[in-house]
């Protein structure tokens, strides 16, 4: 049976910017790719950063940053509030993380991917640069089979019988850090394996929409705000399920968040109070990873590999490029 997915006419993206969206992150990606394994996070991030702002600024669009580098005291260019395009066409939100997992590019340590979102004007929630405890599956599971507020042990068996599997078959993805002892204690007396990523959640998250490639089924902890509205883009294009909550426990975070929008301090928000309506999600590898190639430079041309994705059609593609005219990878 095919499911007819019905937007209406004012919320759909032009097709033509799926196309668009990954010569942005290309750009990006073959900036920061240069400085691999250089040990200068700044130096790689700056350099995704100039590059991304210089080819949005390309697009026939009115953009505005939602999900940025910072906000406009905190950083120079591609801050929250920053309207990028060429101010001609529908106006569109735009989130970017240039260059995620800035200490992988640095190290040249695998799964670095320069990522960028859009969708139509006014449906990306403004997420200020806090924490935020995030759960994830992928598609084909019952509403709310995993939630937020339910210890991991539990949430590992729910998804378990819901998958129609023993607890020890289920791969639960965490971040390596300190403040996850507790969840990767309580996946692991489950039986349930615990597969640990030293940074990058974007990456993390998609993976658990394709289990049966990733070997990934859930994601579980606390990661950035910003990046969790970009995975959440990617898992509405590639079916799943996330719950979100901001961590506002001080009273400048609370103040910050309530200056964006943000009015119930402790609500919890599904995939769609993410990102509603029709988006884009784009992202290039910038050092080989699980999810993506990352750049090679031969000696006249140089290879990129993206994932592009859009909600409305349920499409994923990924394009290995050739680029022969490497001018354009140059600054302007």
């Amino acid at each position: 049976m095919s499911t007819h997915i019905s937007v209406p006419p004012q919320m759909l993206l032009e097709r033509i910017l799926t196309l668009e969206i990954v010569r942005v992150t290309e750009r990006a990606a073959v900036s920061a790719a240069r400085l691999r394994g250089h040990g200068n996070e700044k130096a790689a991030d700056q350099a995704a950063v100039d590059a991304m702002r210089r080819e949005l600024n390309k697009l026939p669009i009115e953009g505005t940053v939602v999900i940025g580098e910072g906000e406009r005291d905190e950083a120079p260019m591609l801050f929250i509030g920053e309207k990028v395009g060429i101010n001609a066409g529908p106006k569109v939100d735009i989130a970017v993380d240039p260059l995620e997992g800035t200490t992988l590019c640095a190290k040249n340590m695998p799964g670095s991917i320069a990522t960028m979102a859009m969708a139509d004007g006014g449906t990306l929630l403004h997420a200020p640069d806090v924490y935020m405890q995030k759960i994830a599956v992928g598609p084909g599971y019952a509403k709310g089979v995993v939630e937020l507020d339910a210890s991991p042990a539990d949430n590992v068996r729910r998804l378990a019988k819901a998958k129609g599997v023993d607890p020890s078959a289920i791969t639960v993805l965490v971040l390596d850090r300190p403040r996850h002892s507790d969840i990767i204690q309580g996946v692991r007396s489950t039986g349930a394996a615990v597969r640990l990523i030293t940074d990058g959640d974007v990456a993390g998250i998609i993976h658990c929409a394709n289990p049966d490639k990733s070997g990934v089924d859930m994601y579980i902890g606390t990661g950035g705000a910003p990046e969790g509205v970009l995975a959440a883009v990617a898992l509405r294009c590639i079916g799943g399920q996330m719950q979100c909550r901001l961590i506002l426990d001080t009273e400048e975070r609370r103040e910050r968040a309530h200056k964006m929008g943000v009015l119930d301090p402790k609500m919890i928000y599904g995939i769609t109070d993410l990102a509603k309506g029709d988006c884009l999600f784009a992202a290039t590898g910038v050092t080989t990873g699980s999810l993506l190639s990352g750049v090679k430079f031969r000696k006249d041309v140089i290879e990129t590999e993206t994932v592009v994705m859009r909600s409305v059609t349920g499409t994923v593609r990924y394009i290995k490029a050739e680029h022969r005219q490497l001018e354009k990878f140059h600054l302007d």
